[in-house]
């Protein structure tokens, strides 16, 4: 028919699916320069870190290549090393994605 494919999503089937915890991580200052104005600590962004628990994951994530993987147009993961193991994955989100989404809503004034 003609269409371009930009992407395509993956579906994980909840009954298959292994449990992970995912980290979205945010910008750490408030400020672009957080010394300005006073004390750095002030300009700390308490948002900079949100932990999803209990997210599902493909069966096949059990055991990644050290690599990055693609989220549900939530950005770029890799897996946490360090606070992995046998019984618990974490990922860790490395980029956020730009939303288009919002970006064509603007164009079409909604």
């Amino acid at each position: 028919d003609g269409r371009k494919v930009k992407g395509t999503l993956h579906w994980v089937s909840v009954p298959h699916a292994v449990n992970a915890e995912i980290r979205l991580y945010d910008r750490l200052f408030l400020n672009e320069n957080p010394d300005k104005g006073g004390e750095f600590l002030q300009n700390l962004n308490s948002e900079s870190c949100k932990t999803l628990s209990n997210s599902k994951l493909e069966p096949s994530l059990t055991d990644p290549e050290n690599c990055t993987y693609q989220f549900e147009r939530n950005g770029y993961f890799i897996k946490d090393e360090k606070d992995s193991n046998r019984g618990k994955l974490v990922f860790n989100r490395a980029v956020s994605l730009r939303d288009s989404w919002a970006k064509f809503l603007k164009q079409i004034g909604k």
